[in-house]
């Protein structure tokens, strides 16, 4: 879920202060000592597994996760196995099967003794904060909100409504993504915790991508999270939410919400993934993973951004600004992905300068009937003639495609949409994490990512983007002579050429093409 339309949002927030009569402001902020995170113990199981399956000489150990459902599994897994530590940071952590699923496990490990930290923005807590609240407390357990709102908190708007004087504050959101067990393995990429980041919603699904990582990397990624735990945009969640009825949930209201009475619920996995693999579990047993190597770092904007500088000072030092500079130093070839692609003028000159260099770009972003933000589509849609002009190769995800497919599960009559946000360079360097190519990415929310030299991950990465671009995805160019957008596709038997957006209703072409002219790009 993107937060861009935020700044539409809040404008329609601001129509109900009125009617809500009053405004409101944080409580004044108690004093905490910092915590940082402890030096692994190579005594834990999980901290023996990567000693036993890292080479001598080797750096930092990848595993590529495309699959939703492999994905949640390491997760539960690594949070069954975690023996010391737990931390969790997420934009969006969802009170449904997954959420409680995940947040049941957390429990678990607590009772275990295992130390847990969980981190999460505030923006869409509505439905998961009296569940989060009743998990804080539990023995061995610390919740915390990113950058909260004090007041209306039983709506997504009258949140916004309630503190109108606060909304440049609150349009600043951390939309990173973390899971790390005993300091040992790690989980990075692009989903949030709910169903359709892990093809398990009966509406919509999203393809996206995650990395298993362990290795030198990881005391970086806790490194990461300490710094935001720490910060001052962070509350405890006790001190911002009320329990409901004026009662504060407890242990055993959280046990009733997520049936900790009943056995857990099974996650079918398939044999294999479209790379090959099968579930982790089977090596965690045995003692060793096969993974692939390479150097790394993480990159992070810090928890302040953009509240502690100025505009431009958090543009340039982005997440967003770094990942654009390592596509401005490719020798041959860029491959992207990415949801939301909103270049802006100087990333449509960064994208013109590869392609004069005669550096090969490839750009996978959603089409109109792919995208769940369709406004952003508008912002796109502005570009992709310059684009096709300066010789990108275009594609952009079609649902039916995606869904009659299985390579990335089982989507059913579910719409299928583009979630991942990764970049290939040169056959040899890689991007996986958080960060849009949009503005707001850039100077809005907070983002993280890794970025990896490694052959034979690239490799990997570009497996799987092709298949997205190839299988799930409509090829675009302009015709001959006209100049005009086609996109083509196939039946099975012979190429098509499609003149108009691809499975979208007449409304949705109608509304974009009414709304495109008055939709600032800054609120992109």
């Amino acid at each position: 879920m993107n937060a861009w339309l935020l700044p539409l949002r809040i404008a329609l927030a601001g129509l109900l202060v009125a009617a809500l009569g009053a405004c409101g402001s944080l409580p004044v902020a108690r004093e905490r000592p910092a915590e940082n995170s402890a030096a692994a113990d190579p005594t834990t199981s999980l901290a023996k597994i990567v000693a036993a399956s890292t080479p001598p000489g080797e750096h930092s150990g990848f595993r590529l996760m495309p699959l939703g459902v492999y994905s949640l599994d390491a997760r539960i897994q690594l949070a069954q196995r975690a023996q010391r530590s737990l931390v969790v940071q997420y934009y969006q952590l969802e009170n449904d099967a997954v959420g409680r699923l995940l947040l049941r496990t957390l429990r678990e490990a607590a009772a275990r003794g295992v130390k847990v930290r969980v981190l999460v923005d505030d923006l869409y807590t509505v439905k998961s904060q009296q569940l989060l609240l009743a998990l804080s407390e539990t023995p061995n357990v610390e919740v915390r909100l990113f950058n909260p709102f004090c007041c209306g908190r039983n709506g997504f708007l009258s949140r916004f409504a309630a503190s109108p004087f606060e909304i440049g504050r609150l349009n600043h959101r951390m939309h990173n993504k973390l899971f790390i067990a005993d300091g040992a393995m790690a989980v990075v990429g692009g989903r949030n915790i709910a169903e359709e980041y892990f093809v398990l919603n009966e509406a919509q699904n999203f393809i996206d991508m995650d990395a298993l990582v362990v290795g030198k990397v990881v005391p970086q990624l806790e490194s990461i999270f300490d710094a935001y735990w720490n910060s001052v945009q962070v509350w405890p969640i006790a001190d911002i939410v009320a329990g409901e009825g004026g009662r504060k949930p407890g242990t055993a209201d959280f046990d009733e919400w997520v049936d900790m009475a009943a056995p857990p619920p099974k996650i079918v996995l398939p044999p294999s993934d479209i790379l090959g693999y099968g579930p982790i579990a089977e090596e965690l047993d045995g003692g060793r993973m096969g993974l692939l190597w390479g150097e790394a770092r993480a990159i992070a904007d810090p928890p302040g951004k953009p509240a502690t500088m100025t505009a431009d000072e958090a543009i340039a030092t982005s997440v967003t600004m770094q990942v654009w500079a390592l596509m401005l130093d490719a020798k041959t070839q860029v491959d992207l992905t990415s949801p939301y692609l909103v270049p802006g003028e100087r990333g449509m000159a960064a994208f013109q300068e590869l392609t004069q260099r005669k550096v090969k770009l490839t750009l996978v972003t959603n089409s109109l009937a792919a995208n769940d933000e369709p406004l952003v589509h508008t912002g796109y849609a502005r570009y992709r003639e310059r684009l096709l002009q300066a010789g990108a190769d275009l594609y952009e995800l079609s649902p039916q495609r995606t869904s009659a497919g299985e390579r990335f599960g089982m989507f059913g009559k579910s719409l299928g949409r583009l979630h991942a946000k990764t970049a290939a360079i040169d056959k040899t360097r890689i991007f996986i994490g958080s960060m849009n190519l949009d503005p707001r990415s850039a100077s809005q929310n907070t983002e993280m990512g890794l970025v990896v030299d490694s052959p034979q991950l690239a490799r990997e990465m570009l497996r799987v983007i092709n298949i997205s671009k190839l299988q799930n995805s409509y090829r675009l160019r302009l015709a001959k002579g006209t100049g005009t957008l086609q996109w083509l596709t196939n039946d099975g038997e012979k190429e098509m050429i499609l003149t108009s957006e691809p499975e979208s209703s007449f409304f949705q072409r109608f509304y974009n093409m009414l709304i495109a002219p008055v939709v600032p790009e800054m609120l992109l």
